[in-house]
């Protein structure tokens, strides 16, 4: 099993519509996105994932939430822009790119706190 790893920052603000505490007032950050991608196998170069093309993707779902007021984007019209909903949008937006290949995003929303998903399905790894 092979596992890569990439990363990227994206600088967003959103509140916490129903947080009880300062976080429900505006606020931004610097987010870190950590984007671990997984293979069994290797192609006829040696690479289990080409770091160039993941990399490229990364920048290309990052752009889109990359200087935003995230609460007026579409997708947290119904659920607040969390750390634990930024994670899942960007494994679901990697997962496109890399069907089966996404194990898990982990967002980082100051340098001392994160949060990662991932799914339990069972993925082929290919």
């Amino acid at each position: 099993m092979y596992e890569i790893l990439i990363e990227d920052t994206f600088d967003a603000a959103h509140c916490l519509r129903g947080y009880q505490g300062d976080c429900e007032r505006l606020h931004g950050h610097t987010y870190r996105a950590q984007v671990f991608m997984r293979t069994v196998s290797l192609d006829e170069q040696g690479i289990s994932i080409d770091f160039r093309k993941a990399k490229a993707e990364l920048t290309a779902v990052l752009s889109r939430l990359d200087h935003t007021y995230l609460n007026e984007l579409p997708d947290f019209r119904d659920e607040n822009p969390s750390a634990e909903n930024l994670a899942r949008l960007i494994h679901e937006g990697m997962s496109c790119a890399f069907p089966g290949r996404v194990h898990r995003v982990t967002v980082w929303e100051t340098p001392n706190s994160a949060v990662s998903y991932w799914t339990d399905a069972q993925e082929p790894w290919s």
